[in-house]
C-alpha cells in the first residue's frame, strides 16, 4: 500500500485538506451561491474567482452531549407568568434569545460564513458533472498524447517494476534446469549404495559410493536460489491513445430585433459554453457564426465583441453550418455538436424553412443540438420559429430547447442542457 502525504505550503491558518473537505460537503450551498454570482458579473469576469457566502444555519455540526435523563423538575424563583404544566412557546426570531433572525440592531444575530474561492475552484464547481451529449469516440483523431501500456517482461528495469512471481517461476527453471543431471546421478548413487549395503560389499566400496553421494549433493546445493539472469521486470511501452473529435457551432441571431439585453444573454451563454469546451475538453474545436439576413463564420473577438445588425433570415445559418460539415467536419469522424441562440423573431416562408431544413439535413448529422430562445417579454409562449422547433424535436431526441428571460436562469438552463444523459 503506497500513502501519499501533502506537504504543499499553505498560507497562515489555512489548510488544503481541511479546505477540500469542506468544499465537498458544503457543495450544493456554495453551487447555489455561485449561481448567484453568475448573474451579477459582466461577460469579462465570468470566469474570475470570487467571494461566496454560506448561511451560518446550513453550518451547524451534530454534537453528543450527557443530559441529565430521566424525568425531572425545577424550580425558579421569581416566576410570575407560569404555572406547573403549562406550554412555553419557542423564540420566534425576534428576540433577544433568537439565534440569526430579527430585525437590523434587535436581538442577536450570525453573520453568514464568508470566504473566497480561487479561479480554479470556481471553475471546478461551475462545471462540476457536465459533459457533452452522446459523445462518442468515432474515430481517432490527431494524437496530442501516448498511454503506457503493458509489453511483457524484461530483464532489466527500476526495481520498483520488479515482478516477483515471474521472477521466482523463472529462477525455479533454471534450478531444475541446472540440477536435473546431478539429481538423476544421485538416484543412480543412492540405488547403489542400497544394493552395496544388501550384498555385503567391502568398506573401501561402500565409502567411494557415499563420497560419490556427497559431491552430487554439494553440486546441487551449489545452484544458487536465485541468479541475477532470473530478474524479471514488467516492461511498458507508450503507444497513441485515440481522442475522438467534436466541433462545436456556435449560431447568434444579431439582428435588429436582438437588442443590447437580449444579446448580452446570449453572449453569456456562449461564453460559459466556451469556458465549458475550452476547460473540460482538449480536442474540441469551435466555430462561430452570427447571422442577420445572411450569415458568415467569424472568429471569436468578432462574435463577442462586433456591433453588426441587419434582417433576420435563420436558415442562412442553418444552411452555412451545413456547408461547413460538409467541407470540413463529414459526420463519419467527427462529433457534431451545435448551440443556437435567438429571440425567434423570423418572418414569413423562412420559419417553416429554418425547421424544415434542420430535421432533414443538420439533426441527423448532429450529435446534439441546442435551442436558446430568448423571449421579448416574460408573457412570450414561444415564437412562430419555436413552435416549428416543437414540432421537430417530436421526431429527434437531440434536439434540446429552453428559454432564458433573465441573467439569473443562464446557469440553471446552461447545466439542464449539458448534464451527464443518464440524469436527463
Amino acid at each position: 500500500m503506497m500513502h501519499l502525504i501533502d506537504r504543499r505550503l499553505d498560507g497562515r491558518n489555512k489548510s488544503a485538506v481541511n479546505r477540500a473537505r469542506f468544499l465537498r460537503r458544503y457543495k450544493e450551498h456554495i453551487r447555489a451561491a455561485v449561481k448567484g454570482l453568475i448573474a451579477e458579473r459582466s461577460i469579462t469576469d465570468m470566469d474570475k474567482g470570487g467571494e461566496v457566502s454560506v448561511p451560518a444555519k446550513n453550518l451547524a455540526e451534530p454534537s453528543f452531549r450527557h443530559g441529565g435523563g430521566g424525568d425531572w423538575e425545577s424550580v425558579h424563583p421569581g416566576n410570575r407568568e407560569f404555572v406547573k404544566g403549562d406550554k412555553i412557546r419557542r423564540p420566534d426570531g425576534s428576540g433577544d434569545g433568537a439565534m440569526g433572525g430579527g430585525e437590523p440592531g434587535t436581538g442577536r444575530s450570525e453573520d453568514d460564513f464568508s470566504f473566497a474561492l480561487s479561479r480554479e475552484e470556481f471553475l471546478n464547481i461551475f462545471f462540476d458533472d457536465l459533459e457533452l451529449p452522446y459523445f462518442a469516440r468515432n474515430r481517432a483523431g490527431a494524437v496530442a498524447q501516448k498511454k503506457p501500456v503493458r509489453a511483457g517482461y524484461v530483464r532489466e528495469g527500476a526495481p520498483c517494476n520488479l515482478c516477483v512471481v515471474r521472477t521466482l517461476k523463472t529462477a525455479w527453471g533454471r534450478r531444475i534446469a541446472l540440477g536435473a543431471p546431478a539429481r538423476e546421478s544421485l538416484e543412480l548413487a543412492r540405488e547403489e549404495l542400497e544394493r552395496a549395503l544388501q550384498q555385503g560389499a567391502d568398506a573401501e566400496q561402500v565409502k567411494a559410493i557415499e563420497q560419490e553421494i556427497a559431491k552430487l549433493e554439494a553440486q546441487i546445493e551449489r545452484v544458487p536460489f536465485l541468479d541475477e539472469l532470473d530478474l524479471r521486470y514488467r516492461h511498458r511501452i507508450s503507444v497513441p491513445q485515440p481522442v475522438a473529435r467534436a466541433v462545436m457551432f456556435c449560431l447568434m441571431d444579431v439582428s435588429a430585433s436582438m437588442d443590447e439585453n437580449k444579446k448580452d444573454l446570449a453572449k453569456r451563454f456562449f461564453t460559459l459554453l466556451y469556458m465549458f469546451l475550452t476547460r473540460k475538453y482538449e480536442h474540441v474545436e469551435l466555430v462561430f457564426i452570427r447571422h442577420t439576413d445572411d450569415a458568415e463564420e467569424v472568429d471569436e473577438q468578432t462574435f463577442f465583441h462586433d456591433t453588426r445588425s441587419g434582417g433576420t433570415i435563420v436558415c442562412s445559418a442553418l444552411e452555412l453550418m451545413h456547408e461547413i460539415c460538409t467541407a470540413r467536419y463529414p459526420a463519419s469522424t467527427w462529433n457534431i455538436y451545435a448551440a443556437q441562440a435567438s429571440d425567434g423573431e423570423a418572418f414569413g416562408a423562412d420559419v417553416s424553412k429554418s425547421g424544415r431544413f434542420l430535421g432533414e439535413a443538420l439533426l441527423p448529422l448532429a450529435r446534439y443540438f441546442a435551442y436558446i430562445e430568448i423571449p421579448a417579454t416574460s408573457y412570450d409562449r414561444g415564437s412562430s420559429l419555436w413552435r416549428e422547433y416543437e414540432q421537430t424535436a417530436q421526431n429527434h431526441r437531440n434536439l434540446a430547447m429552453r428559454r432564458v428571460r433573465e441573467r439569473r436562469e443562464i446557469y440553471p438552463v446552461f447545466r439542464e442542457l449539458f448534464s451527464p444523459q443518464e440524469s436527463r
